[in-house]
């Protein structure tokens, strides 16, 4: 199992969302994405996206404005 880190500081969907689900693909089974997120609109679309597609998910607000969306890909 492996942790990555995906920066989407900055960006305002969808970027954040397609980022999300294509670096997701690249993942094995078991690893962890954390997608950085300072975007309100994204903070709502990515874990929604996300819970639907049967993820385990997480969130934490790491700043004021600036959240973590932890995601277990299982499978």
């Amino acid at each position: 199992m492996k942790e990555v880190m995906l920066d989407c500081f900055g960006e305002a969907c969808p970027v954040p969302l397609v980022k999300t689900q294509n670096k997701l693909k690249e993942l094995e089974i078991g690893d962890v994405l954390i997608v950085q997120i300072d975007h309100s609109c994204a903070m709502k679309n990515v874990p929604e996206w996300a819970r639907k597609e049967g993820y385990n998910v997480e969130v934490e607000e790491v700043d004021d404005g600036e959240w973590e969306v932890i995601i277990e890909k299982n499978k």
